[in-house]
This record gives C-alpha cells, sequence and structure tokens, in this order.
C-alpha cells in the first residue's frame, strides 16, 4: 500500500522537531508548515538525483528562510543523500556536524548556498536563475534546462533586498524562478502584521511576477499550483498559507513557537495528533523507503543528460565552464596590454585603466558577465561589442542591474555559485555600504565575485563627502576570504584582474580612481601585484633611511615625496601595496624583505589609518584622513587635507 504524503511530511516535522529539541536550540516552526510544501515539490517536481548532489543540470533549491534549516537536512537525509546520516540529523547544531545552525554551501552536500540572512538567499537565488538563463543560451537547452526554487518567509520578504530582487527577477522574466512563500504571518516578535500591512501579493504582482494563492497543506493543491508555475513565461510567486508548527499539538499555529523549543510534554502531544509513535531519529521503514525512492527518482534523467552531454558538441567546453578552468589562452592579449603599458606608463584613471584590461579580457573569456548599477559610464565596466543580458534569449553578457547595490552583489553570488559564469559588476566605492552584506556572505561562501568600486576616495572631487569613502576600503579589507585591490597604475590593474580572475573560492573588490594617476611600472614581465606588496623603488645612495608605503592613487605620491627626500640625501624607497591580504599570504622572509628595515616608515592612502600598522608599525608616520572629505576639485582636497608629496616628505622627516 503506497505511503501516505502526509505521512512522508510528517516525517520532516518529527525530524524537525527531535532535533531541535536534543539540541535545545533552533526553530521548528517553518520546517514543521512548510514541510507539506516541501514534500510535494521534491517528491513531484523537483529535479535531482541524491546520489549525485552536484550534477550540473539539477535544479536548485534555496532555503532563504534558513533558520528552518532541518527543513533541507530533513530532506537531504529522508532522500538519501549519502553524507547526511541520522547521525547528523541527531548532531544538529553540534560542533563538526554537516547541520549548522543557518545551510552552509560547501559545507553540507545538497546545500545550494548559505543562508540566514534573511532575503539574501532569494536574491542569491535570482542571480542562480539568471546564470541558467545565459548558459542556456549559450549552451543550449539540451545541456541547460532546469529550474530554481526558493522558500522565503515573512521575514525575508520584509528585507529590503528582497524589493531589489524580485524587481530585477520580474523585469528579467526570469521564468524558471518560483518562491514560495511560508504564508503564516509570523516573526520573532509575532504576528508578522504587528509590523507589517504590506500585501505581498500585490508586491510581487507589481514587479512582473505570476502570482498564485494555496492552501500549503493541501497536497493536491499545492501540485497544481507548482504544475502552473511551470508552464509561465515569468517567475512566479505562490503564497503557502500555512500554520507554523503545524502538527505540534498545543502550538500549532501558536506564533511563538518560531523559535521556541518544544518540551516533553509538547513533543509527546505532537506525536499523538500526528499519529506518529516510532522512537525519535527513528523513520518507519516503509516512510523511509517512500523518501528513498523520491531520492532515486531523478538517476534515469540524470543519466541520460550525462549521454547526452557526452555526445554534444559542447561538451568539452561546458565542463571547462562550469569547472572554473579558464580558457587555454584567456591571457594572451592582456598579456600583450600590459607590456605596452609598461612601455608607455599612460597618466590616467585606474577606472580607465581597469576598463582598458577588460577589453582584453572579455573577449578572451566567454564565461565573464558584467554590469553595473546604473553608474556604468563612470564604472568603465561594458566593453564594445557587449549586448544586454535580457529577454528573450540571455545571451548577452552585460546586466542593466537599476540601482539597486546590494541585490546586484548577491545576484552575482548565485551566478557564482550556479558555476558557468565569471560575475563582475559596478558601483561607487562609497556604495559598498549597500552590498557590504552580500559582498561579506560571498566571502563566507567562497563565490568567485568581482566587485568594481570606482571613485575610491576623496579624489573624487565635486561629489562631496556623500560619495567620498575614507572607511570604505579598511572596512572591506576586515572582511575574511576577500582580496582588496586597489592598484596604482595601468600595469597593477591589469595584473589584479588577471589575479581576481584565477582565484577559485575567493571573491575581489577593485578598489578604483577617478581621477588620473602616472603611470609607475616601467616592467610588467612579472606579476608584481600577486605577491600584494614589492618594491618598486630602490633607495639610492645607501642603505633605506626611509620607506615609503602606499596604495592606489597615492603610489604617485609616495613616489613624487621619494624624490624630495633623495634630493635631500635621504636614500628613500618606495613600496607599492596593491593588496594587503596577498602579502599576508607570503612567506614571512619576503613579508620582512619588502618592509625593510628602515628608521622611519611612512603610508600614504587617501583613506583611515587603520591596520596600516602592519606595515609602519605603531610609532610610523601615516599621512591620510582622519574624518570625512569635502566638496572640491581633487587637486585642492589632496592640498587641504594634507596628502601630498611635501607632506609625505615631511613627515619622514
Amino acid at each position: 500500500m503506497p505511503v501516505s504524503p502526509i505521512k512522508m511530511a510528517d516525517a520532516i516535522r518529527v525530524l524537525s522537531m527531535d532535533a531541535v529539541h536534543k539540541a535545545k536550540s533552533g526553530h521548528q516552526g517553518m520546517p514543521m508548515g512548510m514541510a507539506d510544501v516541501a514534500t510535494v515539490l521534491w517528491s513531484k517536481f523537483l529535479k535531482f538525483d541524491a546520489a549525485k548532489p552536484d550534477w550540473a543540470d539539477r535544479d536548485r533549491f534555496v532555503l532563504s528562510a534558513g533558520h528552518g534549516s532541518m527543513l533541507i537536512y530533513s530532506l537531504l537525509h529522508l532522500t538519501g543523500f549519502k553524507a547526511m546520516t541520522m547521525k547528523e540529523i541527531e548532531n544538529f547544531r553540534q560542533w563538526g556536524s554537516l547541520t549548522p545552525g543557518h545551510p552552509e554551501v560547501h559545507h553540507t552536500p545538497g546545500v545550494e548556498c548559505t543562508t540566514g540572512p534573511l532575503g539574501q538567499g532569494l536574491a542569491t537565488a535570482v542571480g542562480m536563475a539568471m546564470a541558467e538563463a545565459h548558459l542556456a543560451s549559450r549552451f543550449g537547452k539540451d545541456i541547460v534546462d532546469h529550474r530554481t526554487w526558493v522558500i522565503a518567509g515573512d521575514g525575508c520578504l520584509m528585507e529590503g533586498v528582497s524589493h531589489e530582487a524580485i524587481s530585477i527577477a520580474g523585469r528579467l522574466k526570469l521564468s524558471k524562478l518560483t518562491v514560495l512563500f511560508d504564508d503564516n504571518n509570523t516573526t520573532i516578535d509575532g504576528v508578522a502584521t504587528i509590523s507589517e500591512t504590506g500585501d505581498q501579493v500585490m508586491r510581487f504582482k507589481a514587479a512582473g511576477w505570476a502570482v498564485k494563492v494555496v492552501d500549503g497543506h493541501d497536497h493536491g493543491k499545492i501540485a497544481a499550483a507548482l504544475r502552473w508555475a511551470t508552464k509561465q513565461d515569468r517567475p512566479t510567486m505562490i503564497a503557502c498559507k500555512t500554520l507554523i508548527s503545524k502538527g505540534a499539538g498545543p502550538k500549532e499555529g501558536d506564533p511563538h513557537s518560531h523559535g521556541y523549543t518544544l518540551f516533553d510534554p509538547e513533543i509527546a502531544a505532537s506525536r499523538v495528533a500526528m499519529g506518529w509513535d516510532a522512537a525519535p531519529f527513528t523513520v518507519p521503514d516503509d516512510i523511509a523507503k517512500a523518501w528513498k525512492s523520491v531520492g532515486r527518482r531523478g538517476a534515469k534523467v540524470r543519466k541520460a543528460w550525462e549521454a547526452g552531454l557526452k555526445a554534444s558538441a559542447h561538451a568539452a567546453e561546458f565542463t571547462r565552464a562550469m569547472s572554473g578552468g579558464l580558457p587555454a589562452k584567456a591571457f594572451e592579449a592582456v598579456d600583450a596590454h600590459i607590456a605596452k603599458m609598461a612601455e608607455t606608463k599612460p597618466a590616467n584613471a585606474t577606472r580607465v585603466h581597469s576598463g582598458a584590461a577588460l577589453d582584453h579580457l572579455i573577449p578572451a573569456i566567454p564565461e565573464m558577465i558584467g554590469g553595473s548599477a546604473d553608474l556604468t559610464g563612470s564604472n568603465n565596466t561594458f566593453v564594445k561589442g557587449m549586448t544586454a543580458f535580457d529577454t528573450p534569449d540571455y545571451a548577452g553578457r552585460y546586466v542593466h542591474y537599476g540601482v539597486r547595490e546590494f541585490g546586484m552583489a548577491a545576484a552575482m553570488n548565485g551566478m557564482a555559485l550556479h558555476g558557468g559564469v565569471i560575475p563582475y559588476s559596478g558601483t561607487f566605492l562609497a556604495f559598498a555600504d549597500y552590498s557590504r552584506a552580500a559582498i561579506r556572505l560571498g566571502a563566507l561562501m567562497g563565490a568567485k565575485v568581482i566587485h568594481v568600486m570606482t571613485h575610491d576616495s576623496i579624489g573624487l572631487g565635486e561629489d562631496g563627502p556623500t560619495h567620498q569613502p575614507v572607511e570604505h576600503v579598511a572596512s572591506l579589507r576586515a572582511i575574511p576570504n576577500l582580496l582588496v585591490f586597489r592598484p596604482a597604475d595601468a600595469v597593477e590593474a591589469a595584473e589584479c584582474w588577471k589575479i581576481a580572475l584565477q582565484q577559485t573560492t575567493t571573491p575581489s573588490v577593485m578598489a578604483l580612481s577617478r581621477q588620473k594617476t602616472p603611470g609607475v611600472r616601467t616592467s610588467g614581465e612579472q606579476n608584481l601585484s600577486a605577491k600584494g606588496a614589492y618594491e618598486l623603488l630602490a633607495a639610492e645612495g645607501g642603505e633605506a633611511a626611509v620607506t615609503i608605503f602606499a596604495t592606489g592613487t597615492e603610489v604617485g605620491v609616495a613616489v613624487a615625496a621619494r624624490d624630495i627626500l633623495q634630493g635631500q640625501g635621504k636614500p628613500t624607497r618606495v613600496v607599492s601595496v596593491p593588496c594587503w591580504e596577498l602579502f599576508e599570504q607570503q612567506p614571512a622572509a619576503y613579508r620582512k624583505a619588502v618592509i625593510g628595515t628602515a628608521a622611519k616608515r611612512v603610508a600614504v592612502e587617501a583613506g583611515i589609518r587603520q591596520g596600516w600598522e602592519r606595515f609602519i608599525g605603531e610609532d610610523g608616520a601615516f599621512i591620510g584622513m582622519t574624518g570625512f572629505g569635502a566638496s572640491a576639485p581633487f587637486e585642492r582636497l589632496y592640498k587641504e587635507f594634507g596628502i601630498t608629496a611635501e607632506a609625505v616628505a615631511a613627515a619622514a622627516a
């Protein structure tokens, strides 16, 4: 006799309830409430094979409401993902387990992205759908044809990033994206309506989505709604009316059960209410077999797809792109460009130098997909010949994100996690604060994303202190697993692009100037920026008495200061520091040699001092900013704030 789908859903409820109870920490409310929806999705619609979690053409399932992590852990265990044993379920939220408090990609097989900060899972999923659409255009639907499914709750849809994400998705008509809204009117403080009066259904409709409302506990109606979603020509949102902690006896529907760990009597009452008499962490054989069958359901489709890929003319290129490997001659053109720049030493803004490097990289690396948050002309992220990524064929490689920095950064994370594309996009560095949460999450996930951030200092000039970043470079350097580049000229800009593109598990930030800066490198044969810091100019006339450290546009200031000091009979060396993080990865002997033994060390950067002690010590001199900027031409600003060659030379006295 077939197992009832309700009993299959109850298996999710009981495992979630037991794991949270044992850990005395976590959220069983959402997993229990959305168990019916998840059961229908995974058993009838989701394309996956539990035996091959990384199958390239699988559907992507994103639990944006990451606090309900026991929902996905239960599903992974029940469907037979090898790594998700019952022991892992029992060790929920414990040290070393595959069941951390919130789902983490690359940690738990079957988890597509790290979620927890509400709304970001939804925004990341938009990027996954974008990557699928683009790759389907590039390689054909025989190779790329899958959907992205998202479970999001009231909290996800309250967060501002959700507005940006659904707006982008609606504009692009990403028809293979479906959001399943856990519409239970619940947040931690109580019913959601104590802080929300908006109509989520109408909001999605206004953003261009197809929307349906369904009873989230009626399996037949859920299946009909999911079937409907697969036939739409735009993204879909299904508002699933649910009861939080469904099946939890007296706590069913109680808004306080969001983060409330059930006590023993309540656990017993829940088991009675569900008619579940198995011991804790035990799934009856018939139910377990039914779920394992679900996990094997996609094996035939997966094997047929693998055979089709093997026979395809696109097989090698698709496999290379999905693995993250670069084309054989990816850097041939840009290397020639570097050699020319080292010879000619052009003076220009580093944003222009970055754009020039992209001119040579975009044609050579078809995986690169660019964009900008409505600042294309300022960010220099567009290369001649690129076309817009847009409906209906999505073959274009340039995304017009609109003024949506946070949504843009989160979508790029999703594109990178999906695989097959290398996303980069631009905004002003001062607006890194808008996208910082996604930058941090990208670093945590190891997403290969490149954030182009121009107008990197007070040197942007007349727009004034609201747009002039002073603490932003330091704040980005504080994020683990993030490379922050501040190149000095055309050679360093191109070198930094090469480094960023060669990363596999690390995102990058390119901090680039608006104002012109002189060329300082006379050789491009070796990628010196890859060392993070290097001696640009040695001292002349004896052992160095002064070492000047600088980044970006201030390297030119350091070189001019060196000329002054050398003229005064003080042997001075200049060290360019394009990337602190790479410098820290160098051997101790190299770091010691670069810092040197000069009695006087000075650092110059048009930002705050924080962190520069690594190079100059507590007693070293720093020339930079101690407050906000002002509105004026950049030459006047540098003079008024004392970021000049004369000031650097004076500090070395």
